[in-house]
């Protein structure tokens, strides 16, 4: 069955609702679950997955929003990234990936957060300046989230170089 798909800048991707009409008409015995994996204030992280009538995980997704990044996750950003998870998870067990495992919804956020991240001015790093005293509170403050989280945050204000990295993973142990 061909999925109806968009097309974004030459390529076509299919919706998540097209993925979810072909899921719930051939996948009958299958359960789809979502869980929050991750809420921060200002971000959200969800975990989408299939399970067979065995109870056996058979595909997951992830997807991860930035509160107020685009216009609809101003106030819908814990739907949005739902949506997204399910998309990815139902692309990871094969619906809709005929060109790319990503739906329509991300592309089109991704093509508008490229041209936001294009315009901001990320604040730069040194070990032992002014930005690194509150980078070590930070961190401090949020080492149980593991290092890899806290860089996602801190890139978000910050560029963070290489010896950076290596110093942070230092301090995370």
């Amino acid at each position: 069955m061909k999925l109806k798909t968009i097309n974004i800048k030459g390529k076509e991707y299919v919706e998540v609702n097209e993925r979810l009409i072909f899921f719930r008409k051939n996948y009958k015995n299958h359960a789809l679950l979502t869980e929050v994996i991750d809420k921060t204030d200002d971000t959200i992280l969800i975990k989408a997955s299939v399970k067979n009538e065995q109870g056996i995980t058979v595909a997951t997704g992830h997807a991860e929003e930035v509160k107020g990044s685009t216009f609809i996750n101003k106030t819908s950003y814990v739907e949005n990234c739902e949506t997204s998870a399910i998309g990815r998870c139902l692309g990871s067990l094969g619906i809709g990936i005929d060109n790319s495992v990503a739906s329509f919804e991300e592309v089109a956020n991704a093509v508008k957060q490229q041209q936001k991240v294009d315009t901001i001015t990320k604040y730069t790093l040194d070990i032992g300046d002014a930005n690194w005293e509150k980078v070590l509170k930070y961190v401090a403050a949020n080492k149980n989230l593991g290092l890899e989280k806290v860089l996602i945050q801190l890139k978000k204000k910050y560029d963070i170089k290489t010896p950076i990295k290596k110093e942070l993973s230092k301090l995370m142990k």
